[in-house]
C-alpha cells in the first residue's frame, strides 16, 4: 500500500560503531521501517542515467558527481540546484519521465535485502518502506529489485520521515543518510546506518546514527539481537 502523510501544517503525526546507547527494544510487534534508494535498493546506476537525461533534453549542465554527492534528498529539491524555480516541477517531470524507462533494467536489490525485509516478517513485525521517492518511481524500482512490502510511504524526507515514524511507532529506521538518521531520533526510534549510499559511516554517526552496519548482510543477527536485549 502507497501512502503519503497528510499535508499540513502542525506537530508530527507523529560490523558496527556504537554512538552511545540507544532505545531500549520491545517487543517484536512494532514495526521496522526502512528507507528505500541506496538502503533496500541500488538505484544510483538509474538515478545518474535519468538526469543524464533531463541534461540531454533541457540543455541545462548537471553535475552528476554534485548529485551523486546528496542522493536522498527529495527531487523538487536535487532540480532546485539546477533549474530556476518556475522550471523545477517541469524538470522533475521530464527526470521521472525517463527514470521509469530506466529503472527496470538499472536497479537492484542491495545484498541483504531481501533477508532483512525477511528477518523482520519473520519476527511477527512488518517493514515498512519511508522513502523520499514519488509514488510513480517506487513501482518499477521495487519490482526490478524483487522487492515487495505492505506499506509504503512515499514523497517524505527529513522531518517529515520523523513523523511517519512516530505515527507508525517504528522500533528502528533504517536509512543511508544523515537526514535518515536524525528523523530517527526525532522520532525517538532506533537509528540504524549503512554507509551504501553517498555518506561515510563518519558522517552517519555524527548525525545521530546508535550504529553502523557495514551493510545489510548484518542486519538480521542485529535484529535478532536487538529484540533479544532486555527492554
Amino acid at each position: 500500500m502507497l501512502r503519503r502523510p497528510a499535508a499540513g501544517p502542525g506537530p508530527p503525526v507523529t560490523g558496527s560503531l556504537a554512538a552511545g546507547p540507544g532505545p531500549a527494544a520491545p517487543g517484536p510487534v512494532r514495526p521496522v521501517g526502512f528507507d528505500l534508494d541506496l538502503t533496500l535498493i541500488d538505484s544510483r546506476p538509474a538515478i545518474l542515467a535519468a538526469w543524464t537525461e533531463v541534461a540531454r533534453e533541457t540543455g541545462v549542465a548537471i553535475d552528476l558527481a554534485a548529485v551523486d554527492q546528496r542522493m536522498g534528498a527529495k527531487l523538487e529539491d536535487e532540480a532546485a540546484f539546477w533549474f530556476p524555480a518556475d522550471q523545477v516541477a517541469p524538470a522533475a517531470a521530464v527526470y521521472r519521465r525517463h527514470y521509469v524507462r530506466l529503472a527496470p533494467d538499472m536497479t537492484a536489490a542491495l545484498p541483504g535485502a531481501r533477508e532483512s525485509l525477511a528477518a523482520v516478517r519473520a519476527a511477527g513485525a512488518a517493514p515498512v518502506i519511508i522513502t523520499a521517492k514519488h509514488p510513480v518511481s517506487v513501482g518499477p524500482s521495487m519490482l526490478a529489485a524483487g522487492l515487495t512490502v505492505q506499506e509504503i510511504f512515499t514523497l517524505v524526507h527529513g522531518p517529515e520521515k520523523a513523523a511517519v515514524l512516530a505515527k507508525i511507532q517504528a522500533v528502528a529506521y533504517v536509512g543511508d543518510t544523515p537526514a535518515d538518521m536524525m528523523a530517527a531520533r526525532s522520532a525517538g526510534t532506533h537509528a540504524v546506518g549503512v554507509p551504501t549510499g553517498s555518506f561515510a559511516r563518519t558522517e552517519l554517526l555524527t548525525a545521530g546514527a546508535h550504529l553502523v552496519l557495514d551493510s545489510l548482510r548484518e542486519f538480521p543477527a542485529w535484529y535478532a539481537a536487538f529484540r533479544g536485549s532486555p527492554g
